[in-house]
């Protein structure tokens, strides 16, 4: 997508990940996958939710963040077989995540993907309200009151399950659009959000 696109004719598609956890002398393996589509014009669109089968056990401390077991990934597929699916949802939309590290090195899994490009709602909100205490997901939905259209878009889900992060993503991205008036503002505008205020206030001269 052009990065020169006026942000209220965007489609975006948020991506989350949960894993298995690291452990010594393994690799971390995701075990959950969840995409959620919004636009500027449209509102909400596809979601993606999916447990994913991993040749890794879950650790103790993976399993106590986001509540998933073994049992949960009894028949899932594989990241693999969900190509398609991330294909047609990532395909053509600027891809949005909160802290875009893991999600990014997940999707690694497709050489040549060409997904992008890539909106960090950490960095955007660091730059929207560097004031804030604390830019974790729930707690940035919670000092914009975003909680509600979350549980609105997914009953009954909670933090760390993958398509309800990414719903919290995309609401925070609706959020810093409307608050900053940016629907006229070009992509790019989101890409390289500046945080120099956040990181003044964090690290005082």
């Amino acid at each position: 997508m052009d990065p020169a696109t006026p942000i209220r004719d965007c489609r975006f598609a948020a991506i989350d990940f949960e894993s298995a956890g690291a452990a010594r002398g393994r690799t971390d393996v995701p075990v959950q996958v969840g995409a959620a589509c919004w636009a500027p014009r449209n509102g909400l669109g596809d979601q993606l939710r999916s447990f994913l089968r991993s040749d890794q056990p879950i650790t103790w401390s993976a399993r106590k963040v986001h509540g998933i077991g073994a049992d949960d990934l009894a028949g899932a597929p594989g990241l693999m077989e969900l190509w398609p699916e991330l294909r047609r949802l990532l395909g053509g939309a600027a891809v949005v995540a909160h802290g875009k590290g893991t999600e990014k090195r997940f999707l690694r899994a497709f050489p040549g993907h060409g997904f992008g490009p890539w909106i960090d709602t950490l960095l955007l909100a660091r730059a929207a309200w560097p004031e804030l205490e604390d830019h974790s997901l729930s707690s940035i939905c919670a000092a914009h009151e975003l909680d509600g259209k979350v549980r609105a878009a997914f009953p009954g889900g909670r933090w760390h399950d993958a398509l309800y992060d990414s719903l919290g993503s995309v609401f925070v991205l609706a959020e810093v659009i409307r608050a900053f008036d940016l629907g006229d503002a070009p992509l790019g505008a989101l890409v390289r959000p500046d945080t120099s205020a956040w990181h003044r206030l964090r690290h005082p001269r």
